[in-house]
């Protein structure tokens, strides 16, 4: 956070591309100014190539001219419809838009718009940062134009809404997750009157399509450290409306002394330590929802103790359901993650124990391409607080690394075909399309998986001959052409 004078925000704002606004505002007599996301991150010191202008007059006017200023490769798109526009032009995106004040009725956050002052448009944006302009024409260029002390809040790392929050949440529910998210990515408080609003109306986040709470969501699981906005859905109420998996999760049950640990709180701890390694927004939806399976497989053993016996294979069940109510994409990212929901037991499984050959390979082969997200999904979840059983898992895992690296060097194992094809067993034993075929190939599969055979045609077709034998087949003999 950088504390600006009009003479600073002038030289910040010495490129062409604000000069050229100033230029076109003052020849069409518009006001005009620079709001929101740009503003904020002026003064936080943060890259952002959005940039939203709001005029007191039309929007798509301005959009036009400054279409029309800049010239060659600039794209100009209008949206008549919400009386907005925006312009592309070398990286940038600039969003135009006519001040306006807003109306809302309570079963929809579309407003009812008409046009307004810059004041208007300021008292309807969703926080007080957010509310931060800066005016464009020249004879104030640079001058900062900040109603709500917006300037204190980024000083303070507050969120806080301009007007009063239940009403500004009632209005547009999605500024519930918005808030939750705006603290998350910049790592600011929540102001206490707009947590307790967001607890007041969360109920009214069920009118928002999912699409626009999944977008949210998104934007929370890349920001570095999403465990804040998951604790904040879950302290102001909104978690069990959005992700009930998650908030099952919740709670520490003891019995005869024996406890287990919150998951919550320790998927949380996974989904961070994931984070701290990859940007990768599917990776960390498995982090996310890696245990969602342990709830409904919760078992009391007066000798075990707790258990979660098939809790990753009951999660992988569970995934699709909930990609699908969150409108998430339904192709390769779901199957992804229903993938390391599904085997991110086998690492910490083969770790636990001897290391085999044979296990490392069948790992290799149903993680494929994924292997290396799969180990750093399953090296975040060992978050024990014991430094002794934490080294012992890392250094197991290492082994299951060098394993890893070795077989796939020596066996290709990864993503592999048996080297002697459905085809060809046909031919060999002159077969038709039927089971015999389908058991044989799997036959060969499972020996080199369990390393009895190289991953090499001749060794595969060998044994292949004598498993064959044993089933009352005989090769054909191949028919010479020659006379």
């Amino acid at each position: 956070m950088v504390l600006l004078t009009q003479e600073e925000i002038k030289e910040k704002l010495s490129g062409k591309i604000f000069q050229v606004l100033s230029q076109v505002a003052d020849r069409l007599s518009l006001p005009c100014f620079l709001i929101g996301g740009y503003v904020r991150d002026l003064f936080l010191e943060r890259p952002c190539n959005d940039i939203d202008v709001v005029v007191q007059g039309s929007g798509i006017l301005m959009a036009e001219k400054m279409a029309e200023t800049l010239g060659k490769r600039t794209k100009l798109s209008i949206f008549k419809r919400f009386g907005t526009a925006q312009v592309k032009w070398h990286g940038m995106e600039l969003e135009f838009v006519g001040a306006r004040r807003e109306s809302y009725s309570p079963d929809s956050r579309k407003p009812a718009v008409e046009d307004g002052t810059l004041e208007d448009d300021q008292n309807r944006r969703d926080f007080t940062i957010n509310a931060l302009a800066i005016c464009l024409n020249k004879d104030h260029f640079g001058e900062l134009v900040d109603p709500f002390e917006g300037l204190l809040d980024l000083q303070e790392r507050l969120i806080r809404t301009p007007l009063a929050s239940a009403e500004t949440f009632s209005d547009d529910p999605l500024r519930m997750m918005r808030c939750i998210r705006f603290a998350t990515q910049l790592h600011f408080d929540i102001d206490e009157e707009a947590a307790e609003a967001i607890q007041q109306e969360k109920e009214r986040i069920k009118i928002i399509s999912y699409e626009r709470i999944s977008e949210e969501l998104n934007k929370i699981l890349l920001s570095d450290t999403p465990s804040r906005g998951f604790i904040e859905m879950e302290r102001t109420g909104l978690l069990p409306i959005i992700l009930p998996e998650i908030a099952a999760l919740q709670g520490r049950e003891v019995r005869n002394g024996k406890g287990h640990k919150d998951i919550f709180y320790h998927t949380l701890e996974v989904l961070d330590n994931v984070s701290r390694k990859s940007n990768n927004l599917w990776l960390r939806w498995a982090a996310l929802l890696h245990d969602i399976g342990k709830p409904r497989s919760k078992s009391w053993h007066p000798t075990q103790g707790w258990t979660f016996h098939n809790h990753n294979y009951l999660g992988k069940k569970m995934v699709p359901e909930l990609f699908r109510r969150l409108k998430l994409p339904m192709n390769e990212k779901m199957k992804y993650v229903q993938k390391l929901v599904d085997l991110h037991m086998r690492p910490i499984s083969i770790s636990d124990e001897i290391v085999t050959d044979s296990a490392v390979r069948r790992l290799l082969f149903d993680a494929g391409d994924d292997i290396e997200d799969l180990m750093l999904l399953c090296e975040a979840d060992i978050t024990s607080k014991n430094p002794q059983r934490r080294s012992l898992y890392m250094h197991n895992f290492e082994i299951v690394r060098h394993k890893l690296k070795d077989l796939e060097e020596r066996d290709r194992i990864r993503n592999f075909q048996p080297p002697v094809d459905g085809q060809e067993i046909m031919e060999t034993f002159n077969l038709t399309p039927c089971r015999i075929v389908g058991e044989l190939k799997a036959c060969i599969k499972e020996a080199i998986l369990d390393g009895k055979i190289p991953n090499e045609h001749d060794a595969a077709y060998d044994f292949l001959v004598a498993e064959a034998a044993k089933m009352g087949l005989s090769p054909v003999p191949k028919t010479s052409s020659e006379p």
